[in-house]
Parts: structure tokens; sequence; C-alpha cells
């Protein structure tokens, strides 16, 4: 699983980070599986969080059993440097979300690098909510963006909209997946939704992170 390294919401002042439910939700669906989970990060160590997916409002099963797991929150604390990490040695890679992820890991190359290859070597990508932002400029071995004609999701512009950070992103998702020829499809706001097309797993939003999950493992069992 990749976290963002990213605390700062643009230039409003704000912190960001990764968002507990798309990591957590997803996190505990792999390890209550046998699924071991090495955790990485561009700069490795602290995972920032995103202080607003602390809030009342946003706690599920998931985020409370995080909140009480000091062995988990200890890993996020001390992740693995990206650079550092061989695809070779894992069955499928797992993105969660939170704003983080549109500053830091759009145009990182070892996470470029991770993807191409995994994907290259038939294994499979899980992206949800603004993390689906990591494919947008990965390209397979002719030159191509890996997205084009493909179905993926992501946050979308009226999500971005209701959370009034349009104008604090540095772009709005939904429209640089079309840009890079992706077959963008979303469900009503805040609703689950999930796609797979081929190798590429993404969701749409928070609600979104355990069926991605799912599918993920679901694919990783079949390689098995």
């Amino acid at each position: 699983m990749v976290l963002t390294s990213h605390d700062q919401l643009g230039d409003s002042g704000e912190k960001t980070g990764f968002w507990i439910e798309e990591f957590a939700a997803p996190y505990y669906i792999f390890v209550d599986a046998g699924v071991e989970v090495t955790l990485a990060s561009p700069k490795g160590g602290q995972a920032p969080i995103d202080p607003k997916s602390e809030l009342e409002d946003f706690q599920t099963l998931a985020t409370k059993r995080f909140n009480n797991d000091k062995e988990t929150k200890a890993k996020v604390s001390s992740t693995l440097k990206l650079s550092d990490i061989n695809s070779d040695d894992f069955d499928g890679v797992f993105y969660p979300g939170g704003h983080g992820p549109l500053w830091d890991l759009t145009e990182n190359q070892h996470s470029i690098t991770l993807i191409a290859k995994v994907l290259a070597n038939k294994k499979p990508v899980a992206t949800v909510c603004h993390s689906s932002t990591v494919l947008l400029n990965v390209k397979d071995s002719l030159g191509d963006y890996i997205i084009k004609g493909k179905a993926v999701t992501g946050f979308s512009n009226s999500e971005e909209e209701a959370v009034q950070l349009t104008d604090i992103v540095p772009f709005l998702l939904e429209n640089e997946l079309i840009k890079r020829g992706g077959d963008y499809q979303k469900a009503a706001d805040w609703h689950p939704f999930a796609i797979q097309d081929g190798l590429i797993i993404s969701g749409q939003n928070p609600a979104s992170s355990a069926i991605a999950a799912e599918k993920l493992l679901t694919y990783i069992n079949k390689l098995r």
C-alpha cells in the first residue's frame, strides 16, 4: 500500500494527507484475509493523516479499529521509502486516497515506475478517490497512457465542488482522467462505486475503498 507524504492543502494553510477510511478499510480487508501488507510513501517515515478524516462524521468500524490499533499506527509512522520498493516482491499495489496524492504522487517517478512494472508483470493496481491521480502519467511499453480506453473512476468534479476545494486542488481529477483517454465513469456523489478494467481497479470516493480492496484481493487470489 502506497501512502502520500504530503500534508499541505495547497495554499489554504490547512493540513491534508491520506484519508483514514481509505487506508483502514482496505488494510483490514487484506490482513484479515492473511495478506502480508507493506506500507510505503515517497519520503518514508510518518505518513500524514488528513485531520478532517478524524472527525466523528467520518468514523467507521475500520477507522475505529485503526484508532485502537497501536501496531498498525506504528507501521503508518514508519513507512518504507517508495524508492526502496521492488515490484517483484509484491502481488499487487493499493493506493489509498486523500488530497495529498494530488501533490506528491501524480508525477512521482518511483510511483510511475512501480505501477508500470506491476502492470507489465500482469499484476493488479488499485486506487481509490484522489489516489487515481497516480495513473495519470504511467505509460505502457508502446508509449500510450495506461488508462487510454480503460474504464476508470476517481473523485468526481461534483464531489470536489461539494467539499469546496475546486479552487484549492492543483487540478480536477475527473477532467485529467478524461484528458488521458480514460473512460471515466461515476455513480452519484458519495455512493460506493468501483470498477475494474483488466489489471486496473479504481474506486470513486471514500465509500468505495472497501469494494476496491475486495476487487484487488479477489484478483490476487486468482493469481495464487
